[in-house]
C-alpha cells in the first residue's frame, strides 16, 4: 500500500479508497514504503467495496478494473480522456477483483505484458496505470 500511496502523491490523484482487509496507515510497513506519502493523499476506508463503487457510480465516476479478462480493453486503448471522473479498481494480487464487484465494473482494462507470468505486483501495476492514464491526458 506505501507503494501505492507514492505514486497515487506522484500523478496527483486525489482520493484512494482502501477496503476490505486492505491493511490503512498508520502501519510501520506502510509508513516505510510510502516515506510520507500517505499524509498527502486523501484517503479512507470503508469494510465494504461494493458501496463505495456504488456510491462512486452514483457520482458520475467510470469505474475501471484492471484485471485480463478475455474482453478487457489493452491499456494503450483506452481512452482515458472520454471520462471526466475515473476510478480503478485494483484487485488482490492472488485472486484479481472480488466476483462480487464485477457487476459494477464498466471496462475491464489489462496491461500488455509479454512475458510467460502475465502477473504483476499490484503497486507496480496502479503505477504503470496511472502513468499511461495520465500520458493520454496530458497529451490532448
Amino acid at each position: 500500500m506505501g507503494s501505492i500511496f507514492r505514486s497515487a502523491d506522484a500523478f496527483g490523484i486525489s482520493e484512494i479508497i482502501l477496503a476490505g482487509y486492505t491493511p490503512t496507515p498508520p502501519r510501520p510497513e506502510i509508513n516505510k514504503t510510502a516515506i510520507g506519502a500517505e499524509e498527502f493523499v486523501n484517503w479512507r476506508y470503508i469494510e465494504q467495496a461494493e458501496q463505495a463503487l456504488r456510491e462512486l457510480k452514483n457520482e458520475g465516476y467510470y469505474v475501471v478494473g484492471l484485471e485480463q479478462t478475455d474482453n478487457g480493453t489493452d491499456l494503450p486503448d483506452f481512452q482515458a480522456d472520454l471520462h471526466e471522473k475515473i476510478c480503478i479498481v485494483l484487485g488482490s494480487e492472488v485472486s484479481g477483483i472480488d466476483d462480487e464487484l464485477l457487476h459494477l465494473v464498466d471496462e475491464f482494462v489489462a496491461i500488455p505484458q509479454y512475458g510467460r507470468k502475465h502477473s504483476l505486483n499490484v503497486s507496480v501495476a496502479a503505477g504503470v496505470v496511472l502513468y499511461a492514464m495520465l500520458e493520454k491526458l496530458w497529451s490532448q
